[in-house]
């Protein structure tokens, strides 16, 4: 890609002076690392209580409607927040980067609640967490972002616990496994898109994400759209709320941090998943899905601390 792409404001130890020279530029980079992968963890959390959440309304709604509401709770809120600022808000120095960006968050969102329908959270997430994988390799190829070979084993341990979660063959195949899967893809794409935009503020990406996003399902609610519950309304209300959170701290860690640097981090969302199963809708995790926990957790542990050190060792 061509530079302004790779060197926007966001970049860590950007505008410092070269009088204060290498060695001072180094703990901006560090903390910049550092804070993308607090906020990826957090989003992720965020992410998997609202999955939880939407299988809990798709047993009685359309997904099409689940999103649709997810989404227009989202805009509603950030048109309210954003207010004072929306003109200028609104220009965005990639406009068609942040269409693709909404379009891809609604894709991922829908095919995933999707396959709700049909299999458990826990195995659902573990199939779409093969999103860090597509993650790195894309930012290898469009963003010239370096994989270091402990990354990449780091990766294939991660994605190793995934396998040992749904554990293939033992019928969490469903053929709806395949949904997720293509989530995956889905969010791969918006997150290297993500990085690309960093130019715009994170207020300009989340209002052009969230507009996107609702204007697409919009297209499909009216052919699907159902009464609400009153008992169900606490539930779309608190989706809405926790989707906006979770996109803005999203953005943010992949603006202040290289995408394949905190990808493996999105493996935690299975420790999540596991547990809103259990504790929601009685799904009991087994010893494997621990292991497979472990597993990626210190994969995810182990990348970030080698590539710091790498980092650190190469600006002496």
């Amino acid at each position: 890609m061509d530079g302004p792409l790779m060197a926007g404001p966001l970049q860590p130890g950007a505008g410092r002076t070269v009088g204060k020279g290498r060695a001072a530029a180094m703990p901006a980079l560090t903390a910049h690392q550092t804070g993308g992968i607090l906020m990826l963890l957090a989003s992720v959390f965020l992410f998997t209580l609202m999955d939880a959440l939407g299988k809990h309304l798709t047993a009685r709604y359309h997904p099409a409607q689940v999103i649709w509401m997810r989404m227009a709770i989202n805009l509603a809120i950030v048109l309210v927040v954003l207010a004072p600022r929306l003109r200028s808000l609104a220009r965005s120095s990639a406009p068609l980067l942040q269409v693709g960006r909404g379009l891809t968050q609604v894709g991922s969102i829908g095919l995933f609640f999707a396959a709700l329908q049909f299999i458990g959270l826990a195995e659902a997430t573990a199939i779409m967490d093969c999103n860090p994988v597509l993650i790195t390799l894309a930012a290898a190829v469009f963003l010239g972002e370096r994989i270091g070979i402990r990354r990449i084993a780091g990766i294939a341990v991660a994605l190793a616990g995934a396998l040992v979660i749904i554990r293939p063959g033992t019928g969490v195949l469903h053929p709806a496994a395949i949904l997720p899967l293509l989530a995956a893809f889905s969010y791969a794409a918006g997150a290297i898109m993500t990085r690309m935009v960093r130019g715009d503020s994170t207020a300009t990406s989340i209002l052009w994400s969230t507009t996107v996003a609702t204007l697409a399902a919009s297209t499909v609610v009216p052919f699907v759209w159902q009464p609400i519950a009153p008992g169900d309304l606490w539930a779309f209300a608190a989706m809405g709320m926790i989707g906006t959170v979770a996109q803005t701290l999203l953005i943010r860690a992949f603006s202040l941090a290289e995408a394949a640097a905190i990808a493996p981090f999105g493996y935690t969302g299975l420790i999540w998943a596991g547990l809103w199963g259990w504790l929601f809708f009685g799904a009991v995790p087994d010893l494997w899905t621990f292991v497979g926990a472990a597993m990626i957790v210190g994969a995810g542990l182990y990348v970030w601390a080698r590539e710091a050190q790498s980092m650190r060792a190469a600006r002496r």
